[in-house]
């Protein structure tokens, strides 16, 4: 799998094969990372975001424009790729610089939105670790982040970092009738990670010990891997304290500024986090979050280490997702301006899950879940240098490094129908129902359904999700170890690696939520993958859950298509398919529909040099306290500091968004 950079000026026509529907209307968003495959091989979920946008607005043609999503720390990433000093570089899931911060990939979601009094939809791009970003739907630009640094709270705050961590969720949610955006902001005390850094400095250590000539080459950097060292001790000193522990509910107008809720417990406690917010749910009088087994952070910053290729980073700090979902159920009610807290009322739902839909009504104080439970699949793990096939010894092949690691159980859907009548008095009473595929359910990562119904639809009958399918070439033993005492295991490992050796293949499939049955589903032939559905109503007809298409990408053994599916029909195969030689879109991941694009006509932006500039004075003032650097580097650091965000982000980042 590989993923170019090509940007287009303009619409490029697409090839077609088969009928390209008549009745197939507006404009699919695909978000993606890009430049891949990794020479270190990163995992394929790192990378810069490139926006995909297909327009279907005149009748027989279809259209494909790509743009990079080019935040300021892209800006940076991008100028500093040959300073020495200040590079990034790939930390499993995450893009780190140790004199300068994190980058805000922008590589995973989309969130429409179209606020009360406005004519036009506005679209977000997201990722789980930054801020979300406005995107012009018609030039793709990257306009402005939803508020500005001040309203945030990074996860790493000693040493403050004029690029800053900030850990929120993918998935941010709008609620159409409201006209109201909320997402999160929240971080962790990581007492938990205190022991693994502390694990991790003594591995460092040792394997510099073990090897001199490393230690010799890396004492000739500018910043050497001591400096980062220091660094990483820096944070762990802050680690420790207990107010990390933070979750902050924000809502946005589209207008103003953000109005912030601090998560506590009903003893007043805040509201701790072991993994990640990657999701929010939203009903008419609940906001839902869910503790999700998908780790990024700090975590992957000391989860890899590319300088010390000896090392067997993940043998020493990994650790594996909690089986179970904790969710924490927000009455909306209770979101007060004169509050600065709320209480969450913390429910437990069994297996594992990254994705999970609601349905906007709430009928009785009852909300129904839709989740997608991965069991006995940590999404957040790649194939690495040291991976090897189970009950093997020989090692996965170099071209697989980077690659989504296979599941170690079958999939479970589940719908789960929560009664909050008598919320924080006793434990809630929860109806779930459970049901598997022996073809289908190997992995459900990513769903769609109608946006007809409104981008907060009162109730989803039906879901359509796309399975990974399961793979031997990305079974491993590593996973395999890590999943061998599962507590809800399905299928026996023995039989899983017998299924894995035959291989089961990506699957399209609808779910019907309330029969909680697959009536409909279309198998690709091995060797194939199909990732990002996107339901698309059609044209002047009837409003209904599947009357429409689904649009997908296909990753096949020749090359990358875009495949159209008519939704009623899923068994019958894809009616057309799209392509293009320049065409290589990687591991994409979600997507939008918008029935019309149009010069972003919003009024709200976040100038550049007003939101970085106090970040960047400080941490000039901290390269002097740094003591395993040389007064010479140090003055060379700030330097080249000061160049960039003066003559690369200030200038070049904030005329970008002026003209759009």
């Amino acid at each position: 799998m590989n993923a170019n950079q090509d940007e287009d000026e303009s619409p490029i026509a697409m090839e077609i094969k088969g009928t390209l529907p008549n009745d197939l209307q507006g404009h699919v968003f695909i978000i993606a990372p890009s430049g891949l495959p990794f020479e270190d091989g990163t995992a394929f979920l790192n990378g810069n975001g490139m926006i995909y946008r297909l327009d279907f607005d005149r009748p027989g043609e279809a259209k494909l424009q790509r743009k990079l999503a080019n935040s300021p720390d892209y800006c940076a990433d991008t100028a500093t790729q040959n300073i020495e000093l200040l590079k990034f570089q790939n930390y499993g899931i995450v893009r780190f610089s140790w004199l300068l911060g994190s980058r805000n990939q922008l590589n995973t979601a989309f969130l429409p939105m179209k606020f009360s009094g406005e004519q036009n939809e506005r679209l977000l791009v997201t990722y789980d670790a930054g801020r979300p970003y406005e995107i012009d739907t018609k030039t793709l630009k990257t306009v402005t982040p939803v508020g500005n640094l001040e309203e945030w709270e990074a996860e790493i705050t000693k040493p403050k970092y004029p690029l800053p961590l900030i850990l929120s969720t993918a998935h941010p949610v709008f609620d159409v009738h409201k006209s109201q955006m909320f997402t999160v902001n929240y971080g962790r005390s990581m007492l938990n990670l205190l022991g693994i850094i502390v694990k991790g400095t003594e591995a460092i250590i040792s394997a510099i010990k073990l090897n001199k000539n490393l230690t010799d080459r890396e004492r000739q950097k500018p910043i050497s891997i001591f400096s980062r060292l220091e660094l990483l001790l820096r944070i762990a000193c802050n680690l420790k304290n207990p107010d990390r522990n933070f979750v902050i509910l924000m809502r946005w107008d589209g207008t103003n500024g953000l109005k912030k809720w601090k998560l506590v417990k009903s003893d007043n406690s805040p509201v701790k986090l072991s993994q990640s917010i990657h999701q929010i749910g939203l009903t008419e009088d609940y906001v839902v979050l869910m503790d999700t087994a998908f780790v990024t952070g700090i975590e992957q910053v000391v989860n890899n280490f590319p300088d010390l290729p000896i090392l067997d980073e993940r043998r020493l700090f990994a650790r594996r997702p909690s089986p179970n979902s904790i969710l924490y159920i927000v009455r909306r009610d209770d979101l007060k301006e004169d509050r600065s807290t709320v209480v969450a009322h913390q429910v437990t739902i069994p297996r594992e899950a990254a994705h999970f839909l609601v349905d906007y009504e709430n009928p009785n104080n009852k909300i129904t879940l839709h989740i997608a439970h991965i069991c006995a699949w940590d999404i957040a793990e790649w194939l690495r240098r040291a991976d090897k096939f189970p009950k093997e010894n020989s090692l996965v092949p170099s071209d697989l490094l980077g690659t989504q690691q296979g599941q170690m159980d079958i999939s479970q859907m589940g719908r789960h129908i929560i009664d909050v009548n008598k919320l924080g008095e006793s434990e809630p009473l929860i109806e779930s129902t459970f049901m598997s595929h022996s073809l289908c359910t190997w992995g459900p990562g990513l769903c769609t359904y109608s946006p007809s119904l409104g981008m907060t639809p009162n109730k989803l009958d039906n879901i359509y999700w796309v399975s990974f399918g399961l793979w031997k070439e990305l079974t491993i033993q590593f996973m395999y170890d890590m999943y061998k005492h599962y507590k809800y295991r399905q299928v026996p490992l023995d039989k899983l690696l017998k299924l894995a050796e035959q291989g089961v293949p990506s699957c399209l499939y609808r779910l019907h939520t309330l029969s909680m049955t697959i009536p409909d589903y279309y198998q690709c032939e091995k060797g194939y993958l199909l990732l990002s559905p996107q339901f698309v109503p059609r044209l002047n007809s009837e409003e209904s859950s599947t009357n429409g298409y689904i649009v997908c990408t296909a990753f096949t053994p020749e090359r990358d298509e875009i495949w159209i599916f008519d939704a009623e029909k899923l068994n019958k195969g894809p009616i057309c398919k799209l392509s293009h030689p320049t065409l290589n879109i990687g591991l994409s991941l979600h997507t939008a529909w918008l029935n019309n694009i149009t010069e972003r006509q919003a009024s709200y932006k976040i100038p550049v040099k007003e939101d970085y500039q106090s970040l960047v004075n400080n941490w000039l003032e901290f390269i002097d306290t740094l003591k395993t650097l040389k007064e010479q580097d140090k003055h060379q650091i700030k330097k080249e500091i000061k160049e960039l965000f003066e003559q690369e982000i200030y200038t070049n980042c904030e005329s970008d968004i002026m003209s759009a």
